[in-house]
């Protein structure tokens, strides 16, 4: 059998019904034999929309993601949404191309060395694990030391690089089967965890997207209830836990809120840390007033654990549901009914140019309870964290750690393709479509009915905001020419509306999930409006 075949016959066992990529003779065969065998082949218009597809795509179908890219230049593009894919911990499978090692020492095509461009060493950094398949007879081993580590434990993206010549052997069949997932041994502090707990006066849940990674909502909120423990999300832990709930206090960091800085100032004793590494995205703001007396840290390693925050720290280490679980078990906790705030509201502001926060409260009156936000990087989604209202766990993703800027629109273009059953909704901005709204074509060749939500005001309004404020003055962050959204979308086939008042936002979302095609829906927000980054600006300025 030929190795690109049992390639692809290993995806259709694996339940990938999806490959995203950008055609290239070094993986043009992994790509004839997906249409031979039933395994749709992605057009994406970048390779590193290809990799943010595919990690979209492997959050949602509950598998593997898939990227394809060629040698030399298309390899390198997907180094990007590698790293992303690490920080979402998304088990996305990156395969490159490479000129056949007869061809060793010639000057090749897409390639920057006579020798081979090193991918397999390029991608080590952003990913889990990372090889080039010298041998056919290599590639079982490989290939199953790839899905392992791509699918327990802390999941996350590999790469197997394949010489043409090798793509292109036989080899004796063989079966990769999907690994059976071997959650990490119990932690020994579970029942100390519980006394902790017990003892606590003035605790505090503090959730990051590892609790999504998880899918640990309930066990969250039964351990919430049953200790009456305030909650505070991360920027990435936002869609953890119902924002709407008598016990949350919505986020701290980049986006946070007043209510959740005041509780942290008003002396903290225990403070149970879920899957986040506390980076200075997380902890901005976050100074020695706020320290906690000690910290409880649920995490797969001891890597970033007892790092950012100097109290003594008990860590808790492998499966964080398992954990959780278990130490629900132990203290024989169960949740109690607790009456859920009714919506926050929805107000009409007079501010002309439109306000960022009455667009984010408009695009979520307008959007229903279920509908899955993506955030990108940027302003707009630290408007989101701190003013869109999360009703159901689960329903909001973004990265507060990588951050590669329009990620988000590839993203949610995977996400709707594993998942037609759910409003999928990708809100991101000018600077980010620039980067890669050329995807949206992406999803109109594929027909896939994705809401986009892009916030403009001419500018990378972070870097803007973070220069002025710190210099004075902003130097190459506003474009001299503004991107025309709707008129852009519009060219790239799909349905399109700008709006200027939250009135035509919501006529424009409710029209839009209507027609059940991709649509743009771009929003004209006020240039001058400060985003609520301003804790992490002061730390800079310090």
């Amino acid at each position: 059998m030929k190795v690109y075949s049992l390639l692809v016959e290993h995806f259709r066992r694996w339940g990938v019904s999806h490959v995203f990529g950008i055609p290239g003779k070094s993986i043009s065969p992994v790509m004839l034999e997906c249409e031979a065998k039933g395994v749709r082949f992605v057009l994406a218009r970048h390779e590193a929309g290809a990799g943010f597809a595919a990690g979209g795509y492997a959050m949602f179908n509950r598998t593997l993601g898939i990227a394809i890219g060629t040698s030399g230049p298309g390899g390198t593009n997907l180094l990007t949404a590698a790293g992303q894919a690490k920080a979402y911990h998304a088990p996305v499978l990156f395969i490159t191309g490479q000129p056949s090692a007869s061809d060793m020492g010639k000057s090749m095509g897409q390639d920057s060395s006579p020798f081979a461009t090193d991918l397999a060493k390029m991608f080590e950094p952003v990913t889990l694990f990372s090889a080039r398949v010298e041998r056919a007879d290599l590639l079982r081993s490989y290939l199953r030391h790839a899905i392992e580590r791509a699918t327990s434990g802390a999941k996350g993206p590999v790469h197997l690089c394949i010489p043409f010549d090798i793509l292109m052997s036989d080899v004796e069949p063989f079966d990769v089967p999907w690994p059976a997932y071997h959650p990490h041994t119990m932690s020994p502090d579970i029942d100390k965890v519980v006394q902790l707990l017990d003892r606590a006066r003035r605790p505090v849940l503090f959730l990051g997207k590892g609790v999504l990674c998880a899918d640990a909502y309930e066990e969250v909120r039964t351990i919430a209830e049953h200790w009456r423990i305030p909650v505070v999300c991360t920027p990435g832990g936002k869609g953890a836990f119902p924002t709407n709930h008598p016990l949350c206090l919505g986020n701290f960091g980049l986006g946070g809120t007043e209510r959740a800085t005041s509780y942290f100032k008003s002396g903290v004793d225990l403070m149970v840390v879920i899957g986040t590494t506390l980076s200075d995205m997380t902890l901005a703001g976050f100074n020695e007033e706020m320290y906690p007396e000690r910290v409880v840290h649920f995490d797969y390693h001891l890597k970033y654990v007892g790092k950012s925050i100097p109290v003594p720290t008990v860590a808790v280490l492998g499966d964080a549901r398992l954990n959780l679980r278990t130490l629900i078990e132990r203290a024989g906790a169960s949740p109690t009914f607790m009456r859920e705030a009714g919506p926050s509201g929805y107000a009409k502001r007079a501010e002309k140019p439109l306000s960022a926060v009455t667009a984010i409260r408009a695009l979520r009156k307008a959007l229903p309870d279920d509908a899955v936000l993506f955030g990108d990087d940027g302003s707009h989604t630290f408007y989101a964290i701190q003013h869109y209202e999360v009703r159901e766990p689960g329903t909001f993703y973004f990265d507060d750690v990588f951050g590669a800027m329009g990620h988000a629109i590839g993203y949610a273009i995977g996400a709707k393709l594993a998942r037609p059953d759910k409003t999928i909704v990708c809100l991101t901005g000018d600077g980010c479509a620039l980067m890669h709204g050329n995807e949206i074509s992406t999803a109109v060749g594929e027909g896939v009915p994705v809401l986009f939500v892009v916030f403009n005001n001419g500018r990378l309004d972070m870097v803007d905001k973070g220069m002025s404020y710190n210099t004075g003055r902003s130097v190459g962050a506003i474009y001299s020419v503004p991107l025309q959204a709707a008129r852009y979308a519009a060219a790239l086939g799909a349905d399109s509306f700008c709006c200027h008042t939250e009135e035509e936002i919501g006529d424009a979302v409710r029209t839009a999930l209507q027609a059940r095609t991709p649509t743009v829906v771009e929003v004209i927000v006020d240039p001058c409006e400060i985003p609520p980054i301003l804790s992490r600006l002061l730390e800079l300025d310090q």
